[in-house]
């Protein structure tokens, strides 16, 4: 469950009094308890109830110049010139609402159990808020691969209402999100990513109790794919190093898919997942095993239907 932050204030400041404080004070993203201390912050810009709507008009009035929209159709970016931090304001329509209706709920994750790579302040700003089945993990005894079985303790069902301040921390605080009753907006201070990190983002399978998948991107990933089609000789050392030298498991394991990708036929690609699943690496080993599976059932479905 995020950590609900007590901020029973009713004094409001502005936009720019938040960036500042932040800015030149001593906000600490990785100190859970330097985090949590600047929710009352986040909850007086809530308490503006203007400073929203002032500027989404400034935005429309501007034919949409600034970089405020440019993270996904959801998300308006308050500020995001920080290395520390970002601020956001987030919609939440309801099930009612034309954007859900056109589109569906899948970019807003309804329903899509899942964690957060970084933490986050946040606030019910506008409207009812959504709700969350909450539950919690142990990141540190997970490896990642899709259908590992986690220990998910569920906490509760709850509601970001509005003026409720709640911390989510990364790689702990699992929500199931649920649509809001009607519009809602929040507002969060978020952890600014860093170069170097890869932390991945996972869905979970709640009645499976498993990891479905990662969900969040990786930017290498389609360097790695160009760089084993087109990259020759060079290339190809490139995607051996990456492939067993990388810190990071999940880019190892893309640039495997790359090689593989590029292998000469099936029975190439087969054979280095196969060697791939021999791995120390319990995340490369799993996911190329599964690759490798999945190969062989296609290949001998190919073979019956000649």
């Amino acid at each position: 469950m995020p950590r609900i932050i007590d901020a029973d204030l009713t004094d409001s400041i502005e936009l720019g009094d938040l960036v500042e404080a932040l800015e030149t004070g001593d906000f600490d993203p990785r100190d859970e308890d330097n985090f949590a201390s600047w929710g009352p912050m986040l909850k007086k810009l809530s308490n503006n109830r203007t400073f929203l709507a002032d500027l989404i008009i400034e935005e429309l009035k501007d034919r949409c110049q600034s970089e405020m929209n440019g993270y996904n159709s959801q998300v308006i970016i308050l500020y995001g010139k920080s290395d520390r931090f970002i601020l956001r304001a987030n919609f939440w329509p309801a099930l009612t609402d034309s954007v859900i209706k056109h589109s569906g709920t899948g970019p807003f994750l309804y329903g899509q159990a899942h964690d957060h790579n970084f933490s986050f302040l946040t606030v019910g700003h506008l409207g009812p808020g959504y709700w969350s089945d909450y539950y919690e993990i142990d990141y540190e005894r997970i490896t990642g691969y899709a259908g590992e079985q986690v220990d998910l303790k569920f906490v509760e069902k709850a509601c970001l209402a509005p003026g409720k301040v709640m911390l989510y921390r990364r790689h702990k605080d699992v929500h199931r999100q649920l649509p809001a009753e009607a519009m809602s907006v929040s507002l969060n201070i978020l952890e600014a990513p860093r170069a170097g990190d890869y932390l991945d983002q996972y869905s979970f399978d709640i009645e499976a109790g498993c990891i479905q998948s990662i969900i969040n991107p990786l930017s290498v990933d389609p360097l790695l794919a160009l760089t084993a089609h087109f990259g020759g000789e060079k290339g190809k050392e490139l995607l051996d190093h990456f492939a067993t030298r990388h810190p990071s498991s999940r880019v190892r394991m893309c640039a495997i898919d790359a090689q593989a990708s590029a292998a000469a036929d099936i029975d190439a690609r087969i054979a280095l997942f196969d060697e791939a699943a021999r791995s120390s690496d319990a995340y490369v080993a799993q996911t190329a095993a599964s690759r490798g599976k999945s190969l062989e059932a296609g290949s001998s479905w190919f073979d019956q239907k000649r």
